[in-house]
């Protein structure tokens, strides 16, 4: 059975300690990896704690917690869940501790699967569209932002057979009964088209999440950034359907149909709509937010960065995600305060 399989989280931050303490809820075989020595001490002495803020509950979860130098096992999967921009350092690290048949899948945002098939080859790379937030707190806390009867993840094969996508569904489906999602895990034959409308609602509310430091709530209770969120998503779907992707549902929702239409009718549903869409998601804010506000660097290049150089390929116009890749790596240089005021900026 697939669920007797070795599994390891190798980046058990926000999100991979929700991911990796749930799964070892449902009594399989897992490890987390963090090179964080803090957060390992408090997941090794006193479990992960979840806290979830969208409906006011708590886990403690017992876990098997390692750092990187720690490792000796080999693992039929790893769900790599680290920022990508060391992707092709960090799969050489990792294959020693692949089995012979063993697979990555990568839950990244924006499109890392390349830079892991480069190191590891396509037959063996996997993906995986995560649709939930959470907030890291360390000492072996997260959390979690999303309402979990909303959590869902779509899985599939990079430009392979698919071969090993029934198995990561097996491994993944009792998380979906611990959380109340019924939909939690869903395959998937169209992974660029799952990933492009991930990236869509990534660039409108990530990358808002960023400019302003509000929520997905707040940015859609207020009309100039609700507003901005509809055009980058447009703007997004524009460069995907250029480039020949079939767009998949997101949380339910189909894209084309809620953004299809001439613009006015487009504005008018995005206005009623997005924000009913949002409402389990509505604590959420961007990680690369909270990158910023530590003085770090944030992978927007990875997220609307993404947007505006594909639609140069296909000659698609992205003004709207340009601006938010200007404003953010302002942010960085410290050019722009991180304040709602600069959305007035996406009107010069």
């Amino acid at each position: 059975m697939a669920t007797n399989k070795k599994l390891a989280v190798y980046g058990a931050g926000a999100m991979g300690t929700v991911l990796g303490a749930l799964l070892s809820k449902t009594g399989q075989d897992v490890t987390l990896i963090s090179r964080n020595q803090a957060h390992i001490n408090g997941l090794k002495e006193f479990g992960a704690k979840i806290v979830c803020s969208a409906i006011g509950k708590e886990w403690t979860i017992p876990v098997n917690a390692i750092t990187p130098d720690e490792m000796q096992d080999k693992y039929d999967v790893i769900f790599l869940m680290t920022k990508q921009r060391e992707n092709k350092k960090i799969v050489e690290f990792l294959l020693p501790y692949l089995t012979e048949n063993g697979i990555i899948c990568t839950t990244q945002n924006g499109f890392p699967e390349r830079s892991v098939a480069e190191v590891l080859g396509k037959e063996r790379t996997y993906g995986a569209v995560l649709t939930w937030g959470a907030t890291f707190l360390g000492g072996g806390g997260t959390e979690l932002t999303s309402d979990p009867s909303a959590m869902r993840m779509q899985i599939g094969g990079y430009e392979n057979d698919n071969s090993k996508t029934d198995e990561l569904v097996e491994i993944l489906s009792p998380v979906g009964k611990e959380v109340g999602s019924e939909n939690f895990v869903k395959r998937t034959d169209n992974l660029a088209g799952v990933r492009w409308s991930k990236l869509a609602l990534n660039s409108a509310f990530s990358g808002l999440s960023v400019v302003t430091g509000l929520t997905f709530g707040e940015i859609a209770k207020k009309r100039k950034s609700l507003n901005l969120v509809i055009d980058i998503l447009q703007e997004t779907l524009a460069v995907a359907n250029a480039s020949g992707v079939k767009l998949e549902p997101m949380q339910g929702k189909d894209m084309q149909k809620l953004l299809g239409g001439g613009k006015v009718s487009a504005k008018l549903k995005g206005f009623i709509i997005l924000p009913f869409a949002i409402k389990k998601h509505k604590k959420l804010v961007s990680g690369m937010l909270k990158d910023l506000q530590k003085g770090k660097k944030c992978e927007i290049d990875y997220i609307n960065g993404v947007v505006v150089e594909v639609g140069k390929e296909f000659g698609v116009k992205t003004p709207r995600s340009q601006k938010v890749v200007e404003i953010a790596h302002g942010i960085e240089n410290g050019l722009y305060e991180i304040s709602y005021r600069n959305v007035d900026f996406f009107n010069e």
